[in-house]
């Protein structure tokens, strides 16, 4: 114990007060610089994350909105690109479901039952789906910039689409829709087979000799 007594003294003797002074001093300089730092980069990380997250959010919803122009015309669509537009529309869904967001997966499921709804709609409507178009982007831009009030939105939409669906014409809509869907690729179809040089009837042209004797044939009755 005669250390600990010999530090005491010498930590209460007043010749040592400045040296104490000057190690606490510079204790707390460096804890305090430790902890800004920390601040600093977890504020920065957060940044980076919010930034990704909103660079992701962003490319989710264009690629939604490039669908929906798509789905508007779906029925002038040729069966390949109509699949090419379908990968697009589940990369787009898997990422918007993926977001960090509260509310992502309604979100998501919203535009899916948007999307099939401007599907079935351009069989009958054609071209004119602008205006619908138009308010899919604008709900999806207002769930990026406010996604709580959104998502109520959305959820109050889904929840009406179910009580709807549950109606008893709901199967003759299925119907129509896998007629329209077969329809268009029976005409799809017969546009490939029309259009296929190994069905197309071939014609041969007369070599040399066949030409002359043909010509000399015609020649003979004007003498």
């Amino acid at each position: 114990m005669q250390w600990w007594n010999d530090f005491i003294s010498w930590l209460t003797a007043s010749t040592s007060q400045s040296t104490v002074f000057t190690a606490i001093v510079l204790f707390v300089a460096v804890l305090a610089a430790g902890l800004i730092a920390a601040w600093i980069s977890s504020a920065a990380i957060r940044r980076v994350v919010a930034q990704r997250d909103r660079e992701a959010k962003a490319a989710a919803i264009a690629a939604l909105v490039d669908a929906a122009t798509e789905a508007s015309v779906w029925n002038s669509l040729t069966p390949q690109e109509q699949v090419l537009a379908d990968r697009a529309v589940g990369q787009a869904d898997i990422v918007v479901r993926l977001l960090p967001i509260r509310g992502s997966d309604v979100a998501a499921n919203w535009a899916a039952h948007q999307l099939h709804e401007l599907k079935r709609a351009s069989a009958t409507f054609g071209y004119q789906l602008d205006p619908a178009v138009v308010e899919f982007r604008d709900r999806l831009l207002d769930w990026q910039r406010h996604p709580g009030r959104s998502r109520r939105q959305f959820q109050n939409d889904l929840d009406r689409w179910r009580t709807q669906r549950q109606e008893p014409d709901q199967g003759t809509i299925d119907a129509q829709d896998t007629w329209v869907a077969e329809q268009h690729h029976d005409r799809y179809r017969e546009v490939a087979a029309t259009a296929d040089p190994a069905t197309a009837p071939t014609q041969t042209l007369p070599t040399g000799s066949e030409a002359a004797t043909a010509a000399l044939s015609e020649a003979e009755p004007r003498r």
